[in-house]
């Protein structure tokens, strides 16, 4: 079993249990790629990142924590979100359970989205709401930031 760390910067220092290790994706492609080649059956642990490079950041920055929201319109590339909803595509379209997720992301926003739409989607199938956000220990160019 795998586990999922998507996250452009950070990337975490321990493993996120004793039956998997964090295979990281940096961006919504590489995530792709990865629960495809993997299959969701073989992932135990998925834990999602928001903003996934410099203009959601700076989105993030300079307007939604004025606002309150979040303008997708104003991120260039494929954020967090985009990977949910691919994810719950997938996994209706295979018929596969997604795995365990959880929300690391610093965007609050983005985080109640991801968090939102992944419980929504849960409790759809009759499954325990559970996308919970959480934070790891991880580090960013050699500096470990904690809990």
């Amino acid at each position: 079993m795998i586990s999922i760390y998507l996250d452009d910067q950070r990337t975490p220092i321990e493993p996120p249990s004793e039956n998997s290790k964090w295979a990281i994706a940096r961006n919504y492609e590489d995530f792709v790629s990865l629960v495809e080649d993997v299959g969701l059956g073989n992932i135990e642990i998925i834990s999602f990142d928001h903003d996934l490079d410099r203009s959601a950041t700076v989105h993030y920055l300079e307007y939604v924590r004025k606002n309150y929201e979040i303008d997708y319109s104003k991120i260039e590339k494929q954020t967090g979100l985009d990977a949910v909803k691919w994810l719950i595509s997938h996994s209706t379209n295979t018929g596969q359970p997604i795995p365990k997720c959880y929300v690391h992301s610093a965007n609050p926003i983005g985080s109640g989205n991801m968090m939102g739409l992944i419980n929504l989607y849960l409790k759809n199938c009759k499954r325990p709401e559970n996308c919970i956000r959480v934070r790891w220990d991880y580090e960013i160019n050699g500096k470990i930031f904690r809990k």
